[in-house]
């Protein structure tokens, strides 16, 4: 019967570290959605008090007080889409592992995070062969 109750007892504990787990999720997301509500107000507010008089002047392109010549299309070049991308896979990965070491401690929490963490490397791993394989890392 002590078995039991100690068993029983476990997955308690278990479901209680899971539903403060997710707890601290729905934190976060209620944040993201009242601040997504806070631009969605300051835009709508924006366009309702904003005078609208459109004037062929107000129409045209404004390219730093000189009339614009040419197209409207520039040719960009990708290396700076890569960089960007580079910097993106290196700041999440930072971002996301502070957060993994606090964790990764408390009980209960060990196994779950370890392989979630491996799998985070994993596709950050794809993204950075993918960088190798264009030749974004060599020093030019």
């Amino acid at each position: 019967m002590s078995e039991q109750t100690v068993v029983v007892a476990a997955d308690v504990h278990y479901v209680v570290v899971s539903a403060d787990y997710f707890q601290s999720y729905s934190v976060v997301g209620l944040l993201a959605v009242i601040g997504v509500l806070f631009v969605a107000v300051a835009f709508g507010a924006g366009r309702l008090l904003r005078p609208v008089v459109p004037t062929p002047e107000k129409l045209l392109t404004y390219e730093c007080g000189v009339d614009p010549v040419g197209e409207g299309w520039a040719h960009t070049q990708v290396r700076y889409y890569v960089y960007a991308f580079l910097y993106v896979i290196f700041a999440i990965d930072s971002i996301f592992l502070f957060p993994w070491a606090t964790v990764f401690a408390d009980p209960g929490y060990g196994a779950t995070t370890l392989v979630e963490m491996f799998v985070f490397l994993g596709f950050l791993a794809v993204g950075l062969l993918y960088a190798y394989k264009k030749g974004v890392l060599a020093w030019t």
